[in-house]
């Protein structure tokens, strides 16, 4: 049945045949598959379970007849000829042969790369006939076993890409025969089939190429170690599964080829590599990297210390956590993350240029400057011992310091509270191909963008917006002259200070 899943018992009572059947949105059900008393089957849902009659019962059709039906085949017409080609229906690429008109090429089924019978009530594998498809989406049907799974694929030669998503399903509880089905399968979806951890192991002796597993929205809460399985895996998507806790993921931490890691809503609070010091590299997750962890419950910014252990990680996901609402103003947030995680190259999607990321490192050897100074750090490498208590929050600011430089007395400018005040510069303007132009002093937010900031500039003198080229010098860097060269980005971006020199050019 559509939408439901039947517990294959036929019960009497008031008059004829009722079928017990426990439904996928358990908001369609009525009760827990009991009746005056009398429990005529199990739900996994106290409300998830109905009565129905026979007749209102759809027991699915065979995978090969879902296949002929989407795509309008018969078994009369399955010729083969000419020279190969491709043509693409919607998101659907069929390999035809020889032929002319759409229609005709449809009909050829050995011809069929890549197929979607999604929601087509697929229930059982039919009968046994070999094909040659590449991509399959099985997903949303009546499969209720991992079994009827592998029947079906057994019918694909040459099976590369295939979603089961949203069937629920049976899996193996103890080690089973391994069928050669998924001998070339790459990429797997299992999302919202209720598979465990325990069963993925088990099921995954039967993967030996696998690269993408996607286990979005089941029954995983812990992971065990994946020994002598899941070794070719470069994608793995833990998406809204409640993990017991960030621990977790030290079992999984040795996958060899693992690239990216998803996550999302997994309700992980820390992140912790125990095995490496802060300033060195972990041997976890020795490949990995891109990582999301965003809509979690992560709290402290010492995870966010961690990530830099991970030695090959590049792309981080991390929005709607806990610890981004310690800081108010959002491009200081994102200035801090990019300083704590030195290889990081794109952030929330987001690619980190290279000035981006020498203004957040500046910024951040300044903010806490004073704060290194208080905890024992010393412009003099004989008297610098910052405290352990110092180093563990902030375990780059040695790198940094050794990189552009203890930071100078006139550069600690300390965490302020964010009120106008604190954020306004008083910067001195110039412009050079204008001598008799007398310098003007303004006051500009540091969040004011370049944009607004050359608006400003052409009704001051005068001149288009548009055709204007601003750099500034810092008062602390005599000589050096910085280009202000993207109109979307702040005056901060830029570390200007108050009392540097803006330049005005056209």
């Amino acid at each position: 049945m559509a939408g439901a899943t039947s517990n294959g018992i036929i019960n009497h009572f008031f008059s004829g045949i009722w079928l017990g059947v426990e439904w996928d949105d358990p908001q369609r059900g009525k009760h827990d598959g009991s009746y005056e008393g009398t429990q005529y089957f199990k739900c996994r849902h106290p409300k998830g379970g109905s009565f129905i009659r026979p007749n209102k019962a759809n027991f699915g059709v065979d995978f090969l007849t879902a296949v002929k039906d989407r795509y309008g085949l018969n078994d009369k017409q399955d010729v083969q000829y000419g020279t190969g080609n491709t043509v693409v229906f919607g998101t659907k690429t069929v390999e035809f042969v020889g032929m002319d008109s759409v229609a005709e090429q449809q009909r050829q089924l050995n011809k069929l790369v890549d197929i979607s019978v999604r929601e087509c009530a697929v229930s059982h594998a039919g009968q046994e006939e070999e094909i040659n498809m590449r991509h399959i989406n099985l997903s949303k049907n009546l499969i209720s076993s991992w079994e009827t799974i592998i029947a079906i694929a057994s019918q694909v030669k040459n099976l590369e890409t295939l979603n089961v998503s949203e069937n629920k399903m049976r899996f193996p509880s103890t080690s089973t025969f391994t069928s050669s089905a998924f001998s070339n399968l790459k990429i797997l979806a299992l999302n919202q089939t209720e598979i465990t951890w325990t069963e993925v192991l088990l099921c995954a002796q039967g993967w030996p190429v696998l690269e993408e597993l996607y286990l979005s929205s089941n029954s995983i809460t812990v992971l065990e170690r994946p020994d002598n399985v899941l070794q070719t895996l470069k994608l793995l998507d833990l998406s809204d599964n409640q993990l017991l806790d960030g621990n977790q993921l030290h079992l999984i931490a040795e996958l060899p080829r693992l690239e990216q890691l998803i996550l999302r809503n997994t309700g992980i609070s820390s992140i912790h590599f125990p095995d490496a010091e802060f300033g060195c590299k972990t041997k976890m997750f020795p490949l990995l990297k891109r990582l999301a962890i965003n809509d979690n419950k992560i709290s402290q910014w010492s995870s966010i210390n961690e990530l830099d252990k991970l030695p090959s990680l590049r792309a981080l996901q991390c929005n709607n956590n806990p610890f981004m609402d310690t800081e108010k103003n959002p491009e200081t947030l994102i200035q801090l993350i990019i300083a704590k995680i030195s290889q990081l190259e794109v952030l929330n999607n987001c690619e980190i240029l290279p000035a981006e990321r020498r203004g957040a490192e500046l910024d951040y050897r300044k903010i806490f400057g004073k704060d290194w100074l208080e905890a024992g750090g010393h412009w003099n490498p004989e008297k610098n011992k910052p405290s352990e208590e110092f180093l563990a929050a902030h375990p780059r600011y040695p790198t940094l310091c050794l990189k552009y430089g203890a930071p100078e007395e006139g550069e600690l400018k300390g965490r302020q509270p964010l009120t106008l005040k604190n954020q306004l510069l008083t910067l001195t303007i110039k412009c050079p191909e204008k001598p008799e132009q007398k310098p003007v002093e303004k006051k500009l937010p540091e969040s004011m963008t370049i944009q607004k900031v050359k608006g400003l500039l052409y009704r001051l003198f005068k001149i288009p917006g548009s055709e204007l080229k601003l750099s500034y010098e810092s008062s602390k860097l005599e000589g050096k002259e910085v280009e202000l060269d993207n109109d979307l980005k702040p005056l901060q971006f830029y570390s200007i200070e108050s009392g540097d020199c803006v330049l005005v050019r056209w």
